[in-house]
């Protein structure tokens, strides 16, 4: 059958498209989830999609010299598309708090622990 977006060529690429770019995106997403992961798996916690938008939402704002509490964790998430309720949002800061895995700091805002920093160093 003859479909008039796949180019005559023979290829199965829709014309006009950048195949490369949406591909890359994703293996650089996943390998920083691998981080995340294997961080999650090393304090014995099993991975969901939550704790890994919420930690490496807590590492961007780290890299960048910022602390987030949980509003900000939230605000965070919600810029990038990712519906989550804000009593989510807090009870996953609450239970990796509990877990060791990231620390509540004087000011209110999270971090990660010196332990969990280092484990994501030595991955």
């Amino acid at each position: 059958m003859y479909n008039s977006q796949l180019p005559s060529d023979g290829s199965n690429a829709p014309t006009g498209t950048s195949i490369g770019v949406g591909v890359f995106d994703q293996r650089t997403e996943r390998h920083g989830n691998e981080r995340i992961r294997f961080l999650l798996k090393s304090f014995g916690l099993r991975t969901s999609l939550i704790r890994l938008k919420v930690i490496d939402a807590l590492l961007t704002a780290a890299e960048s010299d910022r602390s987030l509490g949980v509003r900000g964790v939230h605000t965070q998430l919600l810029e990038l598309d990712i519906p989550l309720s804000f009593l989510s949002v807090r009870e996953v800061l609450k239970r990796l708090c509990s877990e060791g895995v990231i620390v509540l700091n004087p000011d209110k805002s999270y971090s990660l622990h010196p332990r969990a920093a280092a484990a994501l160093r030595h991955e």
